[in-house]
């Protein structure tokens, strides 16, 4: 865990040796952080209320449907807003921010916006001085 970050009383963590929190984030009211696969969460990223992160899945091309493991990165600076779904093997770039309850299943370049099912890119993150 970073310095000055925060985890809510009503987050579950499914393995937290496989959870990787930067300085000053934040996972929010009744997150659902399911890491069977390693999550990293970047610096001064905020991961809003019912957000669920969900690092692994099954393959289903095999007849024993197996488990595998499927890291999410999400890097500093993001804002993933409530009740969002931020599937296996995703990467979210810096300063990104992710509608609510948008489902997220592909990477999401830095300093966009996304949202919706699936999420789709709306408009460049411009930050004003």
């Amino acid at each position: 865990m970073g310095r000055g970050s925060h985890v809510y009383a009503s987050v579950k963590i499914w393995a937290p040796w496989n959870l990787e929190l930067g300085d000053y984030a934040t996972l929010g009211p009744q997150v659902d952080c399911y890491n069977q696969g390693k999550i990293t969460i970047g610096a001064n990223t905020t991961i809003s209320q019912k957000a669920y992160l969900c690092a692994s899945s099954h393959d289903i091309s095999d007849s024993k449907i197996n488990l595998i493991l499927c890291p999410i990165e999400i890097a500093d600076q993001v804002w993933v807003a409530a009740d969002a779904f931020i599937g296996p093997n995703v990467k979210i770039g810096q300063g990104a921010v992710v509608g609510a309850r948008s489902a997220v299943f592909k990477d999401v370049e830095p300093w966009t916006v996304v949202g919706g099912n699936p999420a789709k890119f709306i408009k460049k993150r411009e930050l004003k001085a």
